[in-house]
């Protein structure tokens, strides 16, 4: 059966020093209990229990309309700003609910950034793209903006290929580089968590392979969750993999168990492409 090229792939990433496993066996950074999630009347996400370990890679694999999407922008509450949502159930952030009314929302943006499946750079230079998070939050001295751009640019792997041209449009950038420029952006505010929302799907293998290179050393520093519609790469980047089927968790459990040795039927008939 087709486990067999994910076990290579497994086996590959090992053999170039790329083991995928949680750096902190501490409590989780997110627990998720029992969360149900609605659009109007229409429930999107059913009885979802998932434990997400610090400074890690998650991945969220699924057919298309799986919830998964959804799940993740639960994670930072940006399924706030659609109408008529709900939810019951609870999701704690290092053991806080983020559903509680003392929330600062602003607080919980900044600790979990995003990063969508289509690149927005704003129309504005690249350097103001990168330090506009810095800015709305009340930095305005110019030492400590030209640091950040720098820094975040560097963890990006952009660095070398704009820094003489940090005043020229963001727009000009190719769709990798304006990917890793959103990535960028998104560390700029120092948050705990990424969430990737199919960040390569609209790219080039090459743009897509540096994309997964980034994520690798990100999770040193960072707890990063990626939906991803790529077996492939899920296979390749994550350390733990949540299978998710008409809103429901059908299978979680780390890369490498689950894609070689599923539990759930439904689980390998999806891996090994019978469906999805």
């Amino acid at each position: 059966m087709a486990t067999t090229s994910y076990a290579a792939i497994l086996t590959e990433r090992n053999l170039n020093g790329r083991e995928l496993t949680p750096q902190n066996n501490s409590s989780p950074k997110y627990q998720i209990k029992n969360l149900n999630f609605w659009y109007g009347s229409h429930q999107a996400l059913f009885n979802i229990d998932l434990s997400i370990p610090e400074r890690s890679v998650t991945a969220l694999i699924g057919p298309s309309g799986c919830g998964k999407s959804t799940f993740l922008r639960c994670l930072n509450r940006m399924n706030d700003l659609v109408e008529g949502t709900r939810h019951t159930g609870g999701i704690l952030l290092d053991n806080e609910d983020i559903y509680r009314r003392s929330l600062n929302m602003v607080d919980l943006r900044r600790r979990v950034g995003m990063v969508f499946q289509k690149s927005n750079p704003f129309p504005k230079s690249i350097f103001e793209n990168v330090v506009y998070g810095p800015r709305v939050a009340g930095v305005s001295n110019s030492a400590v903006l030209q640091e950040i751009c720098e820094r975040c640019l560097k963890n990006a792997a952009l660095w070398d290929e704009v820094k003489d041209r940090l005043n020229q449009s963001a727009l000009n950038l190719s769709g990798g580089q304006a990917q890793r420029l959103c990535i960028a952006r998104a560390l700029a505010t120092d948050p705990e968590v990424i969430l990737l929302d199919e960040p390569a799907s609209a790219l080039d293998p090459a743009s897509t392979a540096r994309i997964e290179d980034l994520v690798f050393e990100l999770k040193r520093d960072y707890t990063i969750i990626i939906v991803t519609h790529n077996m492939q790469q899920a296979a390749r980047v994550s350390d733990q993999t949540a299978f998710f089927f008409q809103g429901k968790v059908i299978e979680v459990g780390p890369t490498d168990h689950l894609y070689t040795r599923p539990q759930v039927k439904q689980t390998e008939d999806y891996i090994t492409g019978r469906f999805g």
